[in-house]
């Protein structure tokens, strides 16, 4: 998921050999908020998929804006998975529903040259 490192990231507290390094500035509030967005188009996208479009190119363009706003799009690992998942829920469609046909019509029926009978008969 996309949104998971932009939402970590910036609430982050790491030590870099003693010295507390914490990343929780205002860019925080809107990296929570692109990251639940993203999270919440990822579900959509899941669970409506007749909402697949919509919800790729609002997931390309919450990416996108997450570079600037959200460290990096959470240190570009959000950035580059928004990026491919956005792109390949756009490009995806779902499988065609078909009913299943019966074993005799699938076979067509073939002309019985004369003085032959048929298989079966």
């Amino acid at each position: 998921m996309a949104g998971l490192p932009i939402l970590y990231w910036p609430y982050a507290h790491l030590d870099l050999g003693g010295i507390p390094l914490a990343m929780s500035t205002t860019s925080g509030a809107g990296a929570l908020i692109i990251g639940i967005l993203l999270i919440t188009l990822g579900l959509t996208h899941w669970y409506q998929p007749h909402l697949r479009v919509f919800a790729g190119i609002a997931t390309l363009l919450l990416t996108l804006v997450s570079f600037p706003v959200a460290n990096f799009g959470g240190l570009f690992l959000g950035l580059i998975t928004g990026l491919i998942g956005g792109s390949l829920a756009c490009s995806w469609t779902p499988p065609a529903t078909t009913e299943p046909s019966t074993a005799s019509a699938d076979r067509a029926p073939t002309a019985v040259p004369a003085g032959e009978s048929r298989p079966g008969s």
